[in-house]
């Protein structure tokens, strides 16, 4: 079996461990609105992907893999059906009821078209609170949010988060604009920080795929394997003998090497741990600064490259990362290139914060928020794969099987990515 084909077999065993897409999470945007000067009216906008529709929905009437708006309009009233299902929003009474519909519509978010549902609501009289529960694909993905923005109370327009693991929100509505005003959903921002990373497979693979050579250090030792290319075919190898099954065909052996003079540079295990502490603190903080700095730019408007190119050089760093371990180059500029990808990432992170609507006023509680949970959700990446790479770096296991056949799923799976990010196609669900 040749390289190219162990390297196809690991990127199938990627595909299958990692069935999460490394696209924008599932999102949909409400925005509620208390009309001024009438005592109970809301009007309420919900943004709802198309992509989300069509898995719910099977919106493709003719099968030819596109939505039009022809065939959005044709079932306008099972997508209103389906958001009345998920979004309920009630007084002290009762559920509010519409009192109007604004025309379909269709609007263009970061990741792509929304359909956009507009009406009008009248609660009680005169609430003290409304109730909102948010179970909109529920059933069908646990890992939808609800980005809720709600305007017109006192303490001006407040964001929350809401999904699964927090369905409901009370709305709190001061008689006066003295009395206090409702929380601002800081915490729903740090949790879904936290969620936006551990379910951003390309963020993660990033990650680890600088990670997985923390532990290690290319050093020199007495070997016949002389060069470089030798080596790289003995790592292929024997990523195959862990992946082979009976009756395979296994590898060609490396060229038969004469005992040189000089010693190779290979992958050895860190002698020491605080050495590696402080490669894998460089690399972190390194990109946690990259990012902050580029999803506070986009979140506040200041840049907005387009979100295609955006996610292609996202899968472009993984891919580059996962090489680097299999032909080390960077080594100890690992660090650099950990900030250089780290500014495109935090654009990627951005799409959240910057299809919110909020005025950048009202941003800040929000943008630091959710950056602090992306920094939690890495450390907790960090947290669970550092002490298993430190335990397993001076075994075979670790530098001949899990090195090599790690960065060639990686490899794999990135490749893929880009190819699917820069010719618009979807290889992946």
């Amino acid at each position: 079996m040749s390289a190219l084909r162990a390297c196809l077999v690991a990127g199938l065993l990627a595909l299958a461990a990692l069935p999460v897409p490394a696209h924008k999470p599932s999102d949909a945007y409400l925005r509620l609105q208390l009309l001024p000067g009438e005592p109970g009216r809301v009007e309420q906008r919900l943004d709802i992907a198309v992509r989300d529709l069509d898995r719910e929905l099977d919106l493709d009437a003719d099968g030819d893999g596109r939505i039009t708006w022809g065939e959005l309009r044709g079932r306008w009233t099972e997508i209103e059906a389906l958001a009345a299902a998920g979004v309920r929003l009630a007084g002290a009474d009762g559920r509010c009821a519409v009192v109007s519909r604004g025309v379909p519509q269709l609007d263009e978010h970061s990741d792509g078209p929304y359909a956009v549902l507009v009406q009008t609501l009248a609660c009680a009289p005169t609430p003290r609170r409304l109730e909102l529960r948010y179970t909109l694909f529920a059933a069908s993905d646990p890992t939808h949010r609800g980005i809720v923005l709600v305007s017109g109370t006192p303490g001006g327009d407040r964001p929350h988060v809401l999904g699964p693991d927090a369905p409901a929100l009370d709305i709190e509505l001061p008689a006066t604009a003295d009395a206090p005003a409702a929380p601002t959903g800081w915490i729903g921002f740090v949790r879904e920080g936290v969620h936006h990373i551990l379910i951003g497979t390309d963020h993660v693979l990033f990650l680890l795929a600088l990670l997985l050579p923390a532990v290690l250090l290319r050093a020199a030792r007495p070997t016949t394997e002389a060069t470089a290319p030798t080596q790289a075919l003995m790592n292929l190898r024997t990523c195959r003998l862990a992946l082979a099954t009976p009756g395979d065909a296994l590898l060609p052996a490396p060229p038969a090497a004469q005992a040189p003079s000089t010693a190779a540079l290979a992958w050895q295990p860190a002698p020491a741990l605080r050495p590696v502490l402080r490669k894998v603190l460089a690399i972190v903080t390194a990109f946690t600064l990259a990012h902050s700095i580029t999803l506070a730019l986009a979140a506040l408007g200041l840049l907005d490259p387009p979100s295609r190119w955006v996610e292609s050089l996202i899968a472009a760093s993984v891919a580059f990362a996962a090489i680097d371990n299999l032909w080390p180059m960077l080594l100890r500029r690992r660090t650099a290139f950990a900030f250089g990808f780290g500014l495109v990432h935090g654009f990627g992170f951005a799409s959240v914060l910057r299809d919110i609507g909020l005025e950048r006023g009202n941003l800040v509680v929000p943008l630091l928020s959710f950056n602090l949970g992306v920094e939690i959700g890495q450390l907790l990446i960090v947290a669970l794969f550092l002490p298993l790479a430190w335990t397993l770096r001076g075994t075979a296991l670790y530098r001949r099987v899990l090195l090599p056949c790690g960065s060639l799923a990686i490899l794999a799976l990135a490749l893929l990515w880009l190819v699917e990010r820069v010719f618009d196609l979807q290889a992946l669900p």
